[in-house]
């Protein structure tokens, strides 16, 4: 990421505090967060900077993080509330998507940006809504921003502490800051706050690739992964078992079966398999071995220096004390008394005596012993194992000379083969992007027997996977003790129940448990009054809300609470909204959802993907699954096959 040119946009203002990016929300810093969310964001926004001309007037308070101090380069966050009152939407579709819209509509948003070049001039440039915009244009305005693309970072945390990631956009997108530098600040922005669960529409791209797809085939799971996020829904009817099954599949396909099948189609692919096997220190038997340890690899290789697989087998580093030609002379001498012990394990003690005779540098010789284990030199493979009995590093070579030959039968040895496995990093990055092509993605006409067949199934199984959620924990279980000492604690819900024509309406879904906090002498009507603060502040639809009794508790409202409910049990406050003209369908985040979905694929819910409905039943299906293209406009007549079926069934008119 560039700094940040706010000239006309924002000014630093005097004594303005600077907190360090990289420690930005660890624990004790800038503050210790150990409240519930909804004061813990409180806390947060207390530390910021009030901003009275961002993002359309909405209360916002920005953050100046550091990211290098010399020269100085700083990156802002910015905090901005969003009153669902005054909102142009208060419904939102990423709480349907990812199952969330049985919750009730909360009454802020809380978003957390940081703005690029592009993004930060046009959230400067709102006009207060206050002022200016009236009707349509206040919505512009508001959705303007909500909407805007191209952001750094951009997440959402609804006041009950569910939240969404929207976006992360790194170093590709012009940022100086990496992806996962992002992702550590919103994790830990997650963790300090205390925020319950965090959705993602993981749709990361690197360089052409689908990370969850590169990194479901390396690891086993998303990029996202790394942060604890895990598979929560899938598109177009996919599951978790599903999903994982794909994944297996997907990993442990034979690379000797794919250099037989690539052989005669494509020599690059088996040239590409011996190259990382001869650098690898172990071996690589399928797919997902493979494209491991290549991005394994890419963590540890130079910038521009290259890892060669000849003499030292060794990473040079040019910030090594000893030069190259030193490294490969200590390397053959350990390397010709390795030899000569008939491939038998030697201890290591015996191998740096043995090479003192010639190389008086003994610390030469210990970063040469440690940095050779499993590594080729020249026609042999250095082996270093712990003995178990005498809990002793042993050495020992393996000859692979005829083990490993690229495709022109070259060995290891001969000068042209030792060209072929000297790697660099871009050379690195445009092999994985070629596997991928070639095996995932492009070259799906040739894996069209055996085996191979299931590789564009799996495929698409594990890019339809793209729910991701993290479980932050920030319920606030009574047993953590959370502020809550000498206090009693309580988890309470809301059953809403109003009468609607002489009949009484329950509401649909009970909302998440909130942690109440009362001192040890509070009585029944404390509790309720507390509770309704707590979900009229959290909820648009309950900002009436009125508790008539407790369930399972029959008590006088003078009575004190600890005589008559158990201390950090489950309460459900059974009440009514005051407030008239209000729809129970109204106060949920799925809204008025009347449309059924009944889909060739399996789905039988809303998951964002592009739709059609039948004009006949109404029914929704995906256009994919209709086999209407992506790019293909919806046709203005569509029928589903069930009711063409019908049709077709139907008696001819006379």
């Amino acid at each position: 990421m560039t700094q940040l040119n706010l000239t006309g946009c924002k000014k630093r203002k005097r004594g303005e505090r600077v907190f360090k990016l990289r420690t930005f929300c660890e624990p004790g810093y800038p503050v210790e967060f150990n409240g519930l969310f909804r004061q813990n964001i409180r806390a947060l926004i207390e530390l910021g900077t009030p901003e009275t001309n961002l993002c359309s007037g909405m209360h916002s308070w920005s953050f100046q993080l550091e990211l290098h101090q010399c020269p100085s380069v700083h990156i802002v966050l910015l905090v901005i509330e969003e009153s669902i009152e005054r909102s142009a939407y208060r419904n939102c579709n990423h709480c349907k998507y990812m199952g969330w819209g049985h919750h009730m509509i909360c009454s802020k948003k809380f978003h957390f940006v940081v703005s690029s070049r592009e993004t930060m001039p046009v959230i400067a440039a709102g006009i207060s809504y206050e002022g200016s915009c009236r009707g349509s244009d206040q919505k512009a305005a508001k959705s303007n921003f909500v909407g805007l693309q191209g952001y750094l970072m951009h997440g959402v945390l609804h006041s009950n502490g569910f939240g969404h990631l929207l976006c992360v956009n790194g170093v590709e997108k012009g940022a100086e800051l990496a992806g996962h530098e992002i992702m550590d600040l919103w994790d830990r922005i997650c963790t300090a706050l205390r925020a319950r669960k965090v959705s993602i529409n993981d749709v990361a791209r690197k360089r052409g690739m689908d990370l969850r797809l590169l990194h479901g085939v390396a690891y086993g799971e998303p990029w996202f992964g790394r942060w604890g996020y895990r598979f929560s829904r899938g598109s177009y009817g996919v599951t978790e078992p599903m999903y994982r099954k794909a994944i297996e599949v997907i990993q442990s396909i034979p690379l000797c079966l794919l250099v037989h099948h690539f052989g005669c189609l494509n020599h690059e692919i088996p040239a590409i398999f011996t190259r990382y096997q001869a650098l690898s220190g172990h071996s690589l038997v399928t797919l997902g071995h493979l494209f491991h340890f290549m991005i394994e690899l890419k963590v540890h290789l130079p910038q521009e220096n290259h890892m060669a697989s000849d003499n030292s087998g060794i990473l040079f580093d040019t910030a090594c004390r000893w030069s190259p030609k030193r490294i490969e002379m200590a390397t053959r001498v350990i390397v010709e008394f390795l030899r000569k012990a008939e491939f038998k394990w030697v201890s290591r003690q015996e191998v740096r005596d043995a090479a003192r005779a010639y190389i008086g540098d003994t610390g030469l010789l210990d970063f040469v012993l440690k940095s050779l284990g499993n590594h080729i030199v020249g026609n042999y493979m250095v082996r270093r194992s712990l003995n178990p009995v005498t809990k002793v590093l042993e050495y020992c070579l393996e000859d692979i000379s005829s083990t490993y030959l690229n495709q022109e039968g070259l060995s290891l040895n001969d000068p042209k083969g030792k060209a072929c496995h000297k790697i660099t990093r871009a050379q690195l990055m445009n092999d994985i992007a070629y596997l991928y092509r070639s095996i995932l993605n492009e070259q799906r006409s040739v894996l069209t027997s055996g085996i191979f067949t299931s590789i564009p199934l799996a495929t698409r199984i594990i890019l339809d996977s793209k729910g991701l959620i993290k479980n932050y924990g920030g319920e606030v279980a009574p047993s953590d003790n959370v502020g809550v000492e000498g206090n009693l604690t309580f988890l309470c819900t809301a059953l809403l129940k109003n009468k609607l024509d002489g009949e009484e309406e329950k509401i649909r879904t009970l909302p998440p448990y909130e942690l109440i906090i009362l001192p040890l002498d509070a009585t029944i009507e404390e509790l309720k009054k507390e509770t309704e603060r707590v979900f009229r502040e959290t909820y648009w639809g309950l900002r009436s809300f009125i508790i008539e009794s407790i369930s399972g508790v029959n008590a006088k409202e003078s009575d004190m609470i600890f005589r008559l409910v158990e201390l950090c049990c489950c309460l459900v406050m059974e009440g009514r909204m005051v407030e008239e003209g209000i729809g129970i369908d109204d106060i949920y985040e799925s809204g008025r959802d009347d449309c059924i979905v009944d889909c060739p694929c399996g789905a039988k819910e809303d998951d964002g993907e592009r739709m059609i409905s039948c004009d006949i039943c109404e029914v929704w299906q995906h256009t994919r699954c209709v086999r209407i293209p992506n790019g293909e406009d919806i046709p203005h007549i569509f029928l589903c096959s069930r009711c063409e079926h019908d049709i077709v069934l139907l008696p001819s008119l006379p």
